[in-house]
């Protein structure tokens, strides 16, 4: 059967339409959609962008909604990508929303903390997906944090188990608590990739030291002390995160201006790396590593930069990833206060900036782990923006490299 020219053509047309449809079905233009919590408003904002899969260029989507609360802090996302968590520290809540196709949120279930504690600072979702930990600056019935008083003198870990729906259920019980005491001043909360083990991080002001309390995790949430806890983590650890090995701890000391670096040991326990710690920006407030375990950033708060460090497969040692520049750091927008690497291919770092509205977006150089400013930015955001998280457009792999 032969076509003419005409044919010919229609033919080539209609061929590479289809290439291109199936092209752009695997390989869609926007990779990620972006959950930004502000907390200038009461209540609180999300706001959701698109991240576009060539440049790492955020585009605002869909309307602006309530974070379900009072100043919302902290976001988490399940490990299936269908839910967002949000805390909101001003009112006690913890807000689930169902995430739609097209990044659209949609509020499920609002849990209102009580005998948990007060004031939730942090959250973080297992890799299991079964399991919620939220930490709170005060204990049940307090509003103050006294070191060594019998009440009120300290913080409190809560773990709320996750239904196969995203829902939140009960809070687990310890014993006649509903929760694990921590140190007072808690910041942060991190959960291992294998699901073993759970880190908070405290810091007494009146003795000039920070902790970081650790714990292990049964699969039904029950947790148990760990050996040798609470570690020594410099005079004010705000920020802290895993690798996806499960294998080394990191945490920011925001006074001290330093990344200080742990090898995780049976049951839990945390050994500083030797040949820590190591020098960050001046007043690091958040601490992420991208989902191959590679590389760490480090938003540093007053410098407005963001620091980049090579991660040591073998040893779990950062060492700082010079660009071609001769530059360690790279500007963000004023006091960036949250960091993290896209969830989809593991390309793109944002920062959140509190003071000036805005999202600065970098691409990662997945060789060195250096990080170039994306087109367009930074991005303004709805106001105070102090939490960021992330879900993949579809499904999309990343290797995780092991040692």
């Amino acid at each position: 059967m032969k076509f003419n020219k005409v044919g010919q053509v229609s033919l080539l047309s209609a061929t590479a339409l289809i290439l291109a449809s199936a092209f752009t079905a695997c390989n869609p233009v926007t990779i990620d959609y972006l959950f930004v919590a502000g907390n200038k408003q009461s209540p609180g904002q999300i706001q959701t962008f698109e991240v576009d899969r060539v440049s790492g260029a955020l585009s605002a989507v869909n309307s602006t909604v309530s974070s379900g609360g009072v100043t919302p802090v902290s976001e988490a996302v399940s490990t299936d990508f269908k839910y967002l968590y949000v805390a909101n520290q001003g009112d006690n809540t913890l807000v689930q929303f169902s995430i739609g196709g097209a990044g659209q949120l949609s509020s499920v279930k609002t849990v209102t903390e009580s005998a948990e504690g007060a004031t939730p600072v942090s959250i973080s979702m297992n890799t299991q997906g079964t399991l919620l930990y939220v930490v709170n600056k005060f204990q049940p019935g307090c509003t103050t944090a006294i070191s060594g008083a019998a009440t009120c003198n300290g913080g409190a870990l809560a773990v709320f188990p996750v239904g196969t729906d995203g829902s939140l259920g009960g809070s687990i019980a310890n014993g006649s608590l509903n929760y694990w005491p921590v140190g007072i001043n808690p910041t942060s909360v991190n959960s291992l990739a294998n699901g073993e083990s759970v880190y908070v991080s405290t810091y007494t002001p009146a003795s000039g030291l920070g902790f970081i309390y650790g714990f292990t995790a049964s699969t039904a949430g029950a947790l148990a002390t760990a050996s040798g806890s609470p570690f020594s983590s410099g005079v004010k650890p705000v920020s802290i995160t895993s690798d996806p090995t499960s294998r080394f701890v990191y945490a920011v000391d925001f006074a001290q201006n330093e990344l200080i670096a742990y090898s995780i040991l049976d049951g839990g326990a945390l050994h500083p790396l030797i040949n820590g710690p190591f020098k960050t920006g001046n007043q690091p407030s958040a601490v992420t590593i991208d989902p191959r375990g590679k590389f760490i950033y480090v938003a540093n708060e007053l410098d407005n930069t963001v620091s980049a460090y090579d991660i040591d497969l073998a040893t779990g040692t950062p060492s700082a990833a010079v660009n071609t520049t001769g530059s360690t750091t790279n500007t963000t927008g004023t006091e960036p206060v949250a960091v993290l690497v896209d969830n989809s291919y593991g390309r793109y770092v944002y920062t959140a900036n509190f003071l000036d509205n805005s999202i600065t977006g970098f691409l990662l150089n997945s060789s060195t782990g250096t990080i170039t400013a994306t087109q367009s930015g930074p991005y303004p955001t709805v106001g105070q923006p102090a939490a960021i998280a992330s879900v993949p457009r579809g499904n999309h792999s990343i290797q995780v490299n092991q040692p």
